[in-house]
């Protein structure tokens, strides 16, 4: 077996049955296992989805257990050549599997590589490559610097957005929506750091990737993640915490570094502030446009994934389009604002 995914789920039925759909389409389906480990859903996810996907392994947990425990347990499980941890709430074009494993095989050092990323509007995702969350990248990142200096080698280390998206890159850090990481890699490593309930088990999983010798990797192939970072930024709840999962990467390899800890709760408080003032001119944005956006409809498998993501990428500057991906065998339509229709 040459891959093995690992998709944690926690009630997203219908945005785990698309992406299961767009894996099971990919050139290289014959070749891989799925691994599906339900953190106690109470939406019927896995009852839903195991007439419609039998070759799924599902491991199902009586409480949320988080990210990083729930991924482990399938890792264990698991034999092939390489891991995907993958999020539910992803759809892959049908290459994209076999052309970063085509990379790895070509790149003996590469230890682990993630992708290009897109919201569901088509616009790219910065936190598909990353700079490790040193104090002062940490500071930039939780102040907004990185916001107001997107470019700079200086101020926007963490999103590395002053490189070009469409190239392949050696970057630090990586996301736990699609990070897919050698055998021998994780062998090396350790499996995720439990102690990251969520948000930072990826930055720490790829900080010991690198720090082993091997390298990680940033491939420009195209995936669509509903619900990115980005989606989450204006939430107090994601500020509080990507701020504790910053802290706890902090006393994990930086342990006695007091100043570190002090630029980091400073950059807290002032994101905080930037956040309140962000929401406000959202939430004005929003009601001014949301009621005028159009909906689009892309149809599988009249149209291949690979298409769909294309069109919606190709569109992305579009603000008022809200795009759906309907599976017409199955009548269920996923929108970009988070909107489910069943025809």
């Amino acid at each position: 077996m040459r891959l093995s995914i690992v998709i944690v789920s926690y009630n997203v039925k219908y945005y785990l049955e698309q992406c299961l759909s767009s894996i099971f389409a990919s050139s290289m389906a014959s070749d891989l296992e799925v691994f599906v480990v339900d953190n106690a859903s109470s939406d019927g996810s896995i009852d839903y989805l195991r007439n419609r996907f039998p070759q799924v392994h599902y491991l199902i947990n009586s409480k949320n257990l988080g990210f990083a425990v729930a991924n482990n347990i399938a890792i264990r499980r698991s034999e092939s050549q390489y891991v995907l941890l993958l999020n539910p709430d992803t759809v892959l074009g049908e290459e994209t599997l076999t052309r970063v494993c085509d990379f790895m095989d070509a790149h003996p050092r590469a230890g682990a590589a993630g992708v290009k990323m897109i919201d569901a509007q088509g616009k790219f995702l910065p936190e598909s490559k990353r700079g490790f969350p040193t104090m002062w990248v940490s500071f930039c990142k939780l102040s907004g610097l990185n916001r107001m200096f997107p470019k700079s080698r200086i101020f926007g280390r963490y999103h590395l957005r002053y490189l070009d998206p469409d190239t392949a890159h050696c970057v630090d850090v990586l996301s736990g929506a699609f990070m897919l990481l050698r055998r021998d890699a994780l062998k090396q490593t350790g499996l995720l750091d439990e102690r990251f309930f969520m948000y930072g088990e990826d930055i720490d999983l790829s900080y010991r990737v690198a720090k082993s010798g091997m390298e990680v990797w940033y491939l420009p192939y195209r995936i669509m993640h509903y619900k990115g970072e980005s989606a989450h930024s204006s939430d107090a709840r994601y500020v509080r915490l990507f701020f504790r999962a910053m802290v706890q990467f902090y006393r994990k390899h930086f342990h006695g570094n007091l100043l570190g800890l002090l630029l980091v709760r400073m950059g807290m408080l002032v994101g905080m502030l930037s956040l309140f003032l962000r929401r406000k001119l959202v939430h004005l944005f929003l009601r001014s446009t949301q009621e005028m956006r159009t909906p689009v409809v892309y149809r599988y498998p009249e149209q291949s994934y690979d298409q769909i993501l294309s069109e919606i990428e190709r569109h992305r500057a579009n603000r008022t389009l809200s795009n759906f991906i309907l599976h017409t065998e199955t009548g269920i339509a996923v929108g970009s604002d988070g909107d489910v229709r069943i025809e």
